[in-house]
Formats: structure tokens, C-alpha cells, sequence
């Protein structure tokens, strides 16, 4: 399904994967090259891009993982009470 298909949860959903994606991939790629610069500031970016994602995320939807529970504008706890993203009814 392309982007302008999807709900916007589910974009954004979509954006936090591939960015987390970018980000896994430079870490590995930082573990033989710790003092490539160009890809430190690249990694910085794309950590801080996928923070601003999933904090936005959590304002919305609830948060993904317990460290951004308090970012949800949810009760802190309720977190274990919606459909997990891979649940159908939570798309």
C-alpha cells in the first residue's frame, strides 16, 4: 500500500520504521567506523528524527515502548491496554 493510502497512524507508524531502520544501519556501520563524521552528524540526525517520531507517535496514539510512556498524552500506565501496532485493530 503506498503512503497516501495509508492512515495517518499508519504512516507514521511507516516513517518510524524506516527511519529506525536508518539509524540500526549506522550504528552497525559506526561499529568499523567510529570516526567517520559524516556519518556520526548522519546517525545524530537520524536519532533525532526517529526520537521527534516516536514522541509524536505517543502524543497521538500512545506511546510504542515504556520509555515513551511519559510522552503520552494518555494516563502513563494505560499503555498496555491498546492494540499493540501489529494487531490489526491497532492499525
Amino acid at each position: 500500500m503506498m503512503r497516501n493510502q495509508m492512515s495517518p497512524k499508519c504512516c507514521l507508524l511507516q516513517q518510524i520504521n524506516e527511519v529506525s531502520f536508518a539509524v540500526n544501519d549506522m550504528i552497525l556501520y559506526l561499529d568499523t567506523h567510529p570516526e567517520d563524521e559524516k556519518a556520526l552528524r548522519y546517525f545524530a540526525e537520524a536519532s533525532d528524527r526517529r526520537n521527534k517520531l516516536m514522541a509524536e507517535y505517543a502524543e497521538k496514539y500512545g506511546p510504542l515502548t515504556i520509555d515513551d510512556a511519559a510522552v503520552s498524552s494518555e494516563k502513563l500506565w494505560n499503555w498496555s491496554q491498546q492494540p499493540f501496532p501489529w494487531e490489526k485493530e491497532g492499525a
